[in-house]
């Protein structure tokens, strides 16, 4: 029986997903683990190179372990841990930096970004932040890392930090592919629809939030901003990019093409279309809500589950770790 390759993919737990993260990432999660062995982690180390609340952190860390397994990540099929609970990504992240060189580190894109925007805290860990990015993907020796725009400078740095390692000691990590997923709609923000959907928007009827409730997502879709031309026509085009945006998502939720929703909704304009898109979203996060705060209620089960996921996850970065030590030439502590 062929094996089936492994996919790796981390989330930090900062503030409330929305449907875009659904869309785009969290709805793909429990598909793929059909057809992968995937690795799913709640990335709460790289979350410290900016300021926490260490009480908000926490509270998110849970709050994101239980959305993620109400939106069909099965702790049986996947591994799903918390990333601080496994010590080996901040070794490996230790032997890996000294193959890493900082000229790399001080070029990537989001490190320049983020320097400028947190100004004030320019710290180490934010340069380092794809060293340790590289440890979490290489411990698991993943063949896949579903990626984002945003995301794909970092895998390149993990493939170069690999093969310089391999290079040198051998055959000891696999080098990942970027995994492309199945997208429906890259989701636009409903104020500013020429930017993404962000969950750090200041205004939050630019977004929608998995866990909003059914009228905020009613009130948020309804002010959603369509287009200034008087066709009020359902259709999609460069030049309406606010309603391109909305026949986008509630193609994907109806899973139908978008010549099917203009088709649905020929003649009707704008005043029936964005009440339907609200109830197709409201429809698809409501099963996700309830399961998610059935999980949060019952405290014991939660922790259980992410002492099972911290253990299954450390049994196997633990080996990459002892292995790349080895080679290093570190003498191992016997136990």
């Amino acid at each position: 029986m062929e094996q089936k390759k492994i996919v790796y993919s981390g989330i930090q737990p900062s503030g409330n997903l929305t449907l875009g993260n659904y869309i785009g990432a969290v709805r793909n999660f429990g598909k793929m683990q059909e057809e992968f062995d995937c690795i799913y982690a709640i990335a709460d180390l790289h979350s410290i190179t900016v300021r926490q609340e260490p009480a908000l952190l926490r509270r998110r860390t849970n709050e994101l372990f239980a959305l993620l397994l109400a939106a069909g990540v099965d702790p049986e099929k996947s591994i799903l841990y918390v990333q601080s609970q496994v010590p080996a990504h901040a070794q490996m992240t230790w032997v890996l930096n000294c193959f890493t060189y900082m000229g790399e580190l001080s070029r990537m894109t989001q490190f320049k970004d983020k320097s400028q925007k947190h100004s004030d805290n320019v710290n180490a860990g934010l340069l380092d932040y794809p060293v340790l990015m590289a440890a979490d993907i290489l411990l698991y020796q993943a063949n896949l890392v579903p990626v984002g725009a945003d995301q794909k400078q970092h895998l390149e740095i993990t493939r170069d930090i690999a093969a310089r390692f391999n290079g040198v000691y051998g055959d000891v990590f696999t080098i990942p592919e970027p995994y492309i997923p199945e997208v429906g709609a890259r989701v636009m923000s409903l104020q500013v629809p020429t930017e993404k959907m962000s969950k750090s928007d200041p205004n939050e009827n630019g977004f929608i939030a998995i866990l909003d409730p059914p009228d905020v997502i009613m009130r948020k879709m309804k002010r959603a901003v369509t287009d200034s031309d008087t066709e009020n026509a359902v259709r999609v085009a460069p030049e309406k990019p606010g309603v391109s945006n909305l026949i986008g998502i509630y193609a994907v939720l109806q899973n139908k093409t978008t010549q099917q929703v203009e088709e649905e909704f020929r003649g009707k304009g704008y005043g029936a279309f964005k009440p339907a898109v609200a109830e197709a979203i409201i429809e698809t996060l409501k099963p996700i809500q309830d399961e998610y705060a059935r999980y949060l209620k019952d405290k014991a089960q939660l922790e259980a589950l992410m002492k099972q996921g911290a253990e299954r996850a450390e049994r196997i970065a633990v080996r990459t770790l002892n292995k790349a030590m080895k080679k290093v030439g570190f003498i191992l502590r016997s136990y």
